[in-house]
């Protein structure tokens, strides 16, 4: 006497047609905000589902997400400085060539 185990399926056809959009219809920009951003939707669901975050109390929530969300804040940051940066650099050292 077997067991018949039965799973949901995913249409493959799907995943097909979110990677054709992403990689071949969109350029630039938005290619990289929409993989960042399927990226984080997916990082997202592991942990609230398979690391049962959803169903965790609110403490151990926060110590997941704030220093996450820190950490994200710094990275700007430091992004904007490094922009700033860059563009004094080119001003000060481009001033001498000419």
């Amino acid at each position: 006497m077997a067991a018949h185990v039965e799973g949901q399926q995913h249409p493959i056809g799907i995943y097909l047609k979110i990677w054709g959009l992403l990689f071949v219809h969109f350029q630039g920009y938005l290619r990289w905000f929409l993989i960042l951003l399927f990226m984080l939707l997916k990082a997202g669901l592991i942990v609230a589902v398979f690391m049962h975050m959803l169903w965790e109390r609110l403490a151990l929530m926060y110590a997941i997400l704030v220093p996450t969300v820190l950490l994200m804040f710094l990275l700007g940051i430091g992004a904007l400085e490094a922009d700033y940066t860059f563009l004094t650099r080119g001003v000060f050292f481009l001033k001498g060539l000419f």
